[in-house]
């Protein structure tokens, strides 16, 4: 079945986008809107009505949400109207005070950073934000960073840590930006650096993925103490129509990547990739943000309150300890082959492979 979106949905949402598979889904919510109206209008009671239709929104919901197919996910994860970085800021931060620049090229809009009280606490906000309107999306370049946006993340981050204040990412990206002019100043270079320098900072970080967890250009601020997904986000390596660029030699087999990269967060935990997966309202984040904003909220609060109990050494251990356990792949069993030893050396069967755990790039 096609998984393209369509320009219609329900009625009341400007620039409103629906998915293919939630094309039942936006009929019901248009029905119970226009009967809500009607009522309104004419005074007639349509309440038991409204009440079934919920009934069955509600069931469709559940059905179509608690089945995804990976790539159906990553359209979930993209939706238009799901909450971006600065609605989060809007939504659970109080206080923030935006630092701009890299102190060395320029001020990336892709990265947005500043100190702000969340979930009761003092933070160091690191996120990236896409934009909503196609002006602020150009201007964000779409979520995808330079490397002033990196360096700037790792200033305020060092920033951060020189005051012992926690650190919270938000990432959102489909990747780092993969221009010309992005390689000319040092990509490459800058998310390295962010990867070292962040690994050794005596401060707790938590990272989520709000939206699109793409390549480096998520990594680059997400190197973490505790790292979680939500439940219809995504964190991979390559986005599905990279992969199938280069697998496939056209972006028209994302779905297929997608099904190959294991993107949705159930298997990112079962690899070890990730610590949490943050539940989503049903529907999605874009059908309730605040209650997806309260959910991301809570977790940062308790993994923060977790962390801050650590000694600095101990933390600074069990992150290096974390970072080295990274994934885990396993090896099945072969049947041992007899060889002909090499001449000097003794003869010894080949023992069975071990499960082992390493870093799954």
């Amino acid at each position: 079945m096609s998984t393209q979106p369509s320009t219609t949905g329900p009625a009341g949402h400007a620039h409103s986008f629906v998915l293919e598979f939630e094309k039942p889904i936006a009929k019901m919510e248009q029905e119970i809107q226009r009967l809500e109206a009607s009522q309104a209008e004419s005074g007639r009671d349509y309440a038991e009505i409204i009440a079934s239709i919920r009934d069955q929104l509600d069931k469709a919901l559940r059905e179509a949400y608690g089945n995804l197919t990976p790539w159906e996910n990553v359209q979930v994860a993209r939706h238009p109207r799901r909450p971006l970085l600065r609605d989060y800021l809007q939504m659970i931060t109080q206080d923030f005070c935006e630092l701009h620049g890299d102190r060395l090229y320029g001020d990336d809009k892709a990265i947005i950073c500043g100190f702000a009280r969340m979930a009761g606490q003092r933070v160091m906000l690191i996120g990236q934000h896409k934009g909503r309107d196609t002006r602020e999306k150009i201007e964000a370049n779409f979520g995808c960073a330079h490397p002033e946006g990196y360096r700037k993340a790792l200033q305020k981050m060092k920033l951060a840590a020189k005051f012992q204040v926690p650190i919270v990412c938000l990432i959102d990206t489909p990747g780092a930006y993969p221009g010309v002019e992005s390689e000319e100043r040092g990509i490459a270079t800058a998310i390295a650096v962010n990867l070292m320098e962040i690994s050794l900072l005596p401060t707790p970080i938590v990272a989520v993925v709000i939206g699109e967890g793409g390549s480096g250009g998520a990594l680059g601020i997400c190197v973490a103490d505790q790292v979680a997904v939500m439940e219809h986000a995504y964190y991979s390596v390559i986005s599905p129509e990279g992969c199938a660029a280069i697998l496939w030699k056209s972006g028209e087999h994302a779905a297929k990547a997608a099904n190959a990269l294991r993107l949705g967060p159930r298997h990112l935990k079962e690899l070890g990739l990730i610590d949490s997966i943050i539940e989503e309202p049903l529907g999605g984040a874009h059908r309730d943000p605040k209650a997806a904003a309260a959910n991301v909220e809570r977790w940062i609060g308790r993994s923060l309150r977790d962390l801050r109990r650590l000694k600095t050494e101990t933390l600074l251990k069990r992150r290096y300890e974390r970072l080295r356990m990274s994934g885990k792949f396993c090896t099945t069993p072969s049947q041992t082959v007899e060889t002909k030893p090499a001449k000097g050396r003794s003869r010894r069967g080949a023992a069975e492979p071990k499960a082992v755990s390493g870093v799954r790039s």
